[in-house]
């Protein structure tokens, strides 16, 4: 009854309220939304947030050309992804984004970026599916290029390629350009005509590699086409065939074949005949068919094995890539067979001298025979040779005799094959008479098996033959002849022999007997005159009468002899004969000589030309003896003395004895005595110098040193045999090897031992003694011997140490030399030079690789200088070592020429060239004044300096920070913060804290100049400036939940339950307080927690957002219910807006709004009961409705609700309390308006029925009482009836809630 009034009475307040409304308005941040081009379909893309100071319900739309692509809740303003984004082809989208509160509708512009991703593959561009390409094609030579394009930006379309396998192997690589290049040669014959190539196409993926997207495999097929590069080739290796000597003109003999080795264009081949073993015989035709073209004759191949040998050349019709003719040869062996087409010939030669040429054919042959010469004995002086040039059979033939005197002689061989000396033989002697023929003749006759025939006429001269013998007057001689009478002296001329035989038989030759007077004398011949032959032999000494024979001989070997004596007469031609020889013996200084020399002259007895005289012939010691002239005694005058002779006599004296006859001429005779004057030891060795100096080449092992020379007056050597013996310090490093030099004389060659070499570096001289001794060591002599090694370039060089201490270069800008490496070497001839082996680039201890290379150089004598002083970089690398070694260019070969390796590092020092850079910050600061204290952290910024040390060291300051407020202006602050430097490593942190309490009513954005200055030791400081903006978030934003355990256990659970609401807000949650409730009250929870929920971009959640988020994401508010999450609320007392609007209401009316509010306090106290009632049976009937039919929830019901924790309930209703529009029927009670409150303002309902619940509501309250049935029968009884024509039937029977009395 009470509610018509309220109506009339509110109903022009809703009027006015409605006539004051103020449109929504767009969160500033609405008007630019970045998106990922990979967004998927149906995620969220954004929200469309706006406020309205009415606090109207808002709806949302899009509009424009791209709205398709988006799906809006128009209630939640929640945005999703309709269709697929694609940065290709929409990179910018512009939406107008629509919001309404009921009353008016505002537009907004709202511009959408679309951020690339790698979505897209490389394409190849209209890439040919096949090419040709030249086998000749040089390698290194493009052969095609492919490209490939990837429509999306940045390394992601950047695009590499690859080969992923060519068929049936890989002659190409790939540039990074596309170009396919030719890497290994190509034969269309060897390798293959034809290359599959699987090409790919990848883009360059994430910045660490990964994500890479690569195009399909495309394949390329690339001919080879063949070139005319080869010559032809025949074949055959060899060829070879036979032809008969008569075959006819163009008789074919053999065919040859080539073909042309480039099988890609085979092109036609000709043949010729380009040289030949006999021109013209042969020739060929363009079908490779071998022909006869001339005559053949196999007999003038017999020195050639009957062997034609043919060069048969190949020519390719058409020239070859060189422009030269392709071609080939090959030697062709004909051979030609024989036939009969020769007659027997005859020569006349002997078998080996003959040739067998046409001059050599005779007819008329000469030979000779002795009358009556034995059977079978052959012609003399007939040189003939039978030949026939033809082969086996044709080249046989036979002999016989033909002629008057065929009968006196035969032939032989009878039978002859091929050639072969004939001889003509006796076959009657007595028919060969010299007094009946002289001249006799035959024809030899020579006949093949053709009956070819031949003759030779044979002429034979016969022989005389001796039947008479010479005679002498009378058969004895007597003639005197004086000894040694002259060569040629006649002794007789008048004794000859005769003889009747005429011609050779009768021509006579004197000869003597016996044979041993021929040495004495001698006969001529054809005189037949004796005259003496050698007078010095006739000698009547020997032999007073000699008995000769004279024989005279003729031509016939028929002969007469006669006697002859001969006596000598005597002349004094014997010279005196010493008997025996004088070889006396004697040693020096202690014996005498004393011999007779015995003499006899065999001339007559007792007459001058016997009678012997003894003289001394002069000489170089003849002085030192006498003889007596008539007994021939010989004695010495004084001692001799070895050493006196010449050394070259051997101690032996040689005296001339001069025995003479009497006669007139005389003869003398003379004899050498021989004294042997033997030596004894009586001198001692003795050096040719006392001292010796020698040079010798250290390390050379077995080298001779030099040579020392000692003499010993003894004349033998059993006294002058000389021994070296070497001593002194360092002496066992040589040998001294002894030899003689002559008589008395040795030589001591001083060498090194093969396993011994001298060190010029450790000993250069050596003093040393050598003593001389003869067998009879008595004494010795002495001498010194000094040895100079002489130094060669031996020993390897080294480095100076200090030479490779290490040096420090700045960086940029330092110029020419900066250090000096020094090689050193012990030896005095060394050339040395320093070689730059290495240079390793290190930072930080780590190998740069080639960083450094170019930086340094270095020179032949040691000088290091800079090459590239702009290009030192600390940065890249601040160490660079230099490894160097020393050449010694004269060390003499076999020897170590280099140093070992050794290190000049030098140090890199960095000077101040970089400047510092900020490290970007995806961070957004936001600024909550009544949480920051002062000294507390605000903000931070990071920044980097390449450079080191001082160089490198950063301090950050603020140069300025402005207030941008909301409205647009800005304000200039000083003195609130203050920034601190720290660092890590090289990354430098800059901490702003807040120095002064800040105005928490500003509203706005703090922008903070923040400077970075690195600190040089010298030189000018470098710096980099940034600005932050720090958003600050008033209390308007505040939010309180409330939870239903105590401060302590949210306080324990605070990181969980700010991670569940991070998680459905996608904020930054930052808490200002936890504090319990107080237990007076009746509010439902026990503690509550006040904190803001911030945006990366500085904006914050308010209430209504918040709660809307949180519906929105389930998971996380089962969580935050698991925690206890009971109400959520402002800051502000959780009392309903209803109240201030009825004071404002009261303001308005005045007293005639008390008289209602005194109506209406006396119904509800009459209707609380009721209310009461009602309010559950609403809270069951919603339940009901949410709950399907015959299904019982099973989780435990939510203390203080008849609702269920299931998947389609929810502890608490979205409703506030003025909607239920019960407050004018409340009791006054604190306790039940603390209880609604828990029932319905700070429910967080997802379900999207709570406006049409509210709705059925507000009809409840409104309508007129109905009959008392059961409420929640009914609603049941509709839930059967929507179930889709189910018809089971349920009761519900709930013992704690009875609805029957409302």
């Amino acid at each position: 009854m009470a509610w018509p009034w309220l109506s009339c009475i509110l109903l022009p307040t809703l009027m006015a309220s409605v006539a004051a409304n103020t449109a929504p308005t767009f969160l500033k941040n609405m008007t630019l939304v970045s998106l990922p081009e990979d967004l998927p379909v149906g995620d969220v893309a954004f929200w469309l947030m706006a406020e309205d100071k009415d606090g109207d319900a808002l709806t949302y739309e899009i509009s424009g050309s791209d709205a398709y692509i988006f799906k809006v809740n128009q209630n939640t303003g929640e945005v999703t992804l309709d269709s697929p984004l694609d940065y290709e082809t929409r990179p910018i989208m512009i939406l107008t984004i629509i919001v309404s509160d009921g009353h008016t509708r505002v537009q907004k512009t709202l511009q959408v970026i679309v951020e690339d991703r790698n979505d897209n593959a490389p394409v190849f561009q209209n890439i040919s599916a096949s090419i040709s390409i030249k086998e000749t094609l040089p390698v290194g030579s493009v052969v095609t290029t492919v490209l490939a394009k990837d429509k999306d930006t940045g390394p992601w379309g950047l695009v590499t390629y690859f080969i992923e396998k060519v068929t049936p192997y890989n002659p190409f690589l790939i540039l990074s350009n596309g170009s396919i290049v030719l890497n290994d040669s190509l034969s269309y014959n060897n390798k293959s005509a034809f290359y599959q190539v699987q090409l790919k196409a990848c883009d360059s993926g994430d910045d660490d590699g990964r994500n890479r997207l690569c195009s399909p495999s495309v394949f390329l097929s690339i001919s080879v086409t063949d070139q005319a590069d080869l010559d032809p080739q025949f074949v055959r290796d060899f060829y070879m065939a036979s032809v008969p000597e008569d075959a006819p003109m163009g008789t074919s003999v053999l065919m040859v074949e080539a073909m042309d080795r480039d099988k890609g264009i085979n092109e036609p081949v000709t043949y010729s005949i380009s040289n030949s073993t006999r021109p013209g015989w042969f020739d060929i035709g363009t079908d490779g068919i071998i022909r006869v073209s001339g005559s053949l004759d196999r007999e003038q191949l017999l020195e050639e094995d009957e062997e034609v040998q043919v060069q048969v050349t190949a020519t390719e019709k058409s020239l070859n890539i060189y422009g030269q003719a392709a071609k080939a040869s090959i030697w062709v062996t004909l051979r030609v067979t024989d036939v009969n087409d020769h007659r027997p010939e005859f020569y006349n030669c002997t078998l080996e001298a003959c040739t067998f040429t046409p001059q050599e054919v005779q007819v008329n042959f000469t030979g000779y025979v002795y009358e009556h010469a034995s059977a079978r004995i052959p012609i003399d002086s007939l040189t003939l040779v039978a030949y026939d040039p033809d082969k086996g059979s044709n080249g046989t033939f036979s002999l016989s005799l033909e002629g008057s005197d065929s009968a006196a002689f035969s032939v032989s061989p009878e039978r002859v094959a091929g050639l072969a000396e004939v001889q003509v033989l006796v076959r009657r002697s007595d028919l060969v008479d010299y007094e009946t023929q002289t001249v006799m003749s035959v024809q030899v006759v020579a006949t093949d098996s053709l009956n070819l025939k031949s003759t030779a006429f044979v002429a034979i001269h016969v022989r005389d033959i001796n039947d008479h013998a010479p005679t002498f007057p009378q058969n004895h001689y007597v003639i005197e002849v004086p000894e040694h009478s002259d060569n040629g002296y006649v002794i007789a001329d008048d004794i000859h022999a005769t003889d009747p035989d005429t011609g050779e038989g009768g021509h006579i030759t004197y000869s003597l007997l016996p044979a041993n007077v021929a040495d004495l004398f001698e006969v001529d011949p054809s005189t037949g005159n004796v005259t003496v032959k050698n007078s010095q032999l006739l000698d009547r000494e020997k032999q007073a009468v000699y008995y000769l024979t004279l024989q005279a001989t003729d031509g016939g070997n028929l002969s007469d002899s006669t006697a002859l004596e001969i006596i000598l007469l005597d002349i004094n031609d014997n010279r005196p004969v010493v008997s025996g020889s004088y070889n006396i013996f004697v040693q020096e200084e202690r014996d005498n000589v004393s011999v007779t020399i015995q003499a006899y002259d065999e001339d007559e007895p007792n007459h001058n030309n016997s009678l012997l005289n003894f003289t001394l012939a002069p000489g170089p010691y003849s002085l030192n003896f006498s003889l007596d002239p008539k007994t021939g005694l010989l004695r010495n005058l004084e001692p001799l003395d070895r050493e006196a002779i010449d050394p070259a006599l051997g101690g032996r004296i040689v005296l001339t004895v001069y025995v003479t006859d009497c006669a007139e001429p005389f003869h003398s005779t003379e004899v050498n005595v021989n004294i042997n004057v033997e030596d004894i030891n009586d001198n001692l060795p003795v050096f040719n110098t006392t001292s010796y100096e020698f040079t010798v080449k250290e390390q050379d092992p077995g080298a001779l040193v030099g040579v020392v020379v000692a003499r010993d007056k003894d004349q033998t050597e059993a006294n002058n045999r000389i021994s070296f013996i070497l001593s002194g310090n360092g002496a066992n490093n040589f040998l001294l090897r002894g030899e003689p030099l002559g008589a008395g004389q040795a030589v001591g060659r001083l060498q090194l031992p093969l396993d011994v070499s001298l060190d010029y570096e450790t000993q250069p001289f050596f003093n040393l003694t050598v003593n001389a001794t003869d067998p009879d060591p008595q004494d010795e002599a002495m001498a010194t011997v000094f040895v100079i090694v002489k130094d060669v370039n031996d020993e390897p060089p080294t480095l100076e140490p200090a030479s490779l201490q290490g040096i420090r270069v700045a960086e940029n800008g330092s110029h020419g030399l900066v250090a000096q490496v020094v090689p050193l070497d012990v030896d005095l001839e060394a050339l040395l030079e320093v070689q730059l082996m290495n240079v390793i680039c290190t930072k930080a201890g780590v190998d740069v690789g080639s960083a450094c290379y170019g930086w340094f150089s270095m020179m032949p004598n040691g000088s290091v200088f800079i090459n590239q002083s702009e290009a030192i970089d600390y940065e890249a690398c601040d160490l660079v070592t230099l490894v160097v070694r020393a050449h010694d260019l004269m060390t003499e070969p076999n020897f170590q020429a280099y140093s070992d390796n050794g290190s000049l590092p030098i140090t890199i020092e960095d000077v101040n060239d970089n400047a510092p850079y900020f490290v970007p910050n995806n961070k957004t600061f936001v600024i909550i004044p009544e949480l920051v204290g002062l000294n507390q952290q605000v903000a931070s910024v990071q920044a980097r300096d390449d450079d080191s040390g001082d160089n490198g060291r950063i301090k950050f300051s603020i140069l300025q920070v402005n207030f941008l407020s909301n409205d647009g202006t800005t304000t200039s602050f000083q003195g609130f913060f203050h920034i601190i430097t720290s660092s890590a490593a090289s990354l430098f942190t800059g901490s702003i804290t807040l120095v002064a309490n800040l105005d928490s009513t500003l509203q706005g954005t703090y922008q903070v100049t923040v400077q970075a200055q690195d600190s040089p030791s010298m030189g000018t400081a470098r710096e980099a400036n940034t600005s932050l903006n720090l958003f600050t978030v008033d209390q308007r934003y505040r939010v309180r939940l409330q939870f239903s355990t105590p401060k302590e256990e949210v306080g324990a659970n605070l990181e969980e339950i700010k991670a569940a609401l991070g998680q459905a807000t996608r904020t930054t949650v930052y808490t200002v307080n936890i504090q319990d409730i107080d237990s007076s009250t009746r509010a439902r929870g026990r503690s509550y927690l006040d904190a803001y929920f911030v945006f990366p971009n500085g904006s914050a959640l308010t209430l209504n957002e918040l709660s809307v988020m949180i519906r929105k994401d389930q998971d996380s508010l089962m969580k935050l219910l698991q925690l206890g999450l009971v109400v959520l609320g402002s800051e502000q007392s959780q009392e309903s807006d209803l109240p201030k609007t009825l004071v404002s209401v009261i303001v308005a009316l005045g007293l005639a709004l008390l008289l209602a509010l005194v109506i209406m306090t006396v119904a509800i106290v009459c209707i609380q009961k009721s209310y009461r009632r009602k309010l559950w049976a609403m809270k069951a009937a919603k339940e009901a409705r949410n709950t399907a039919v015959g299904v019982m929830p099973s989780a435990p019901a939510i203390p203080g609700t008849n609702m269920y924790n299931t998947e389609r309930a929810n502890p608490m209703l979205n409703l506030s309390t003025k909607d239920l529009g019960f407050e004018s029927l409340s009791s006054s009670s604190d306790l039940d308006h603390i209880s609604l409150n828990s029932l319905d303002d700070n429910a967080v309902d997802l379900d999207q029925d709570s406006q049409k619940t509210k709705a059925r509501q507000g009809e409840l309250l409104n309508s007129a009482p109905e009959p008392d049935e059961e409420p929640l029968s009914v609603v049941l009884s509709g839930r059967q009836a929507g179930t889709g024509g189910q018809k089971q039937n349920m009761t519900f029977t709930n013992t704690a809630l009875d609805t029957t009395d409302l």
